[in-house]
């Protein structure tokens, strides 16, 4: 074997992101969602208008995931997709009343789940862990190039 599985740091890294999409998943149920529509509408309430493929791109998925993700939160009636103004092809996609409502239950227990994490760690450690998390991505992506 080339390389024991309790020396895999990739174990560990998968195991807490697990962990943490549990904990959020439970956090965001009661508002009707689930994680990835809950990361939508958090970029929607910051970015209302916001295409699909930069919605995409900011909430990590793939555009066909997104495209299903959508459609759902729309017939959820929980967000509006209208053509844009000046670029006809282009829907601009808006928080409806119903998804405000939503996004702030969601947001305020998946904010609770957010601070109890941090409560773990200095300001110190926090930057730190950032920082290293920040490595780990900058190797792994400079493998992709590769």
């Amino acid at each position: 074997m080339g390389m024991p599985l309790e020396e895999r740091l990739g174990s560990d890294i998968k195991r807490v992101e697990h962990e943490l999409m549990a904990v959020k998943q439970a956090a965001v149920r009661p508002a009707g969602l689930t994680v990835p529509q809950y990361a939508a509408l958090l970029v929607l309430a910051e970015q209302p208008g916001v295409s699909a493929a930069e919605l995409a791109r900011r909430c990590r998925v793939t555009p066909q995931t997104m495209t299903t993700i959508l459609r759902n939160l729309e017939a959820a009636d929980l967000i509006r997709r209208e053509p844009h103004e000046l670029h006809r092809n282009v829907l601009e996609t808006r928080l409806t009343e119903a998804g405000y409502k939503a996004f702030e239950l969601a947001d305020e227990r998946a904010s609770a789940v957010e601070r109890a994490l941090a409560a773990e760690f200095t300001e110190q450690e926090q930057d730190q862990l950032r920082a290293l998390l920040g490595r780990c991505s900058q190797v792994l992506t400079s493998q992709l190039k590769d």
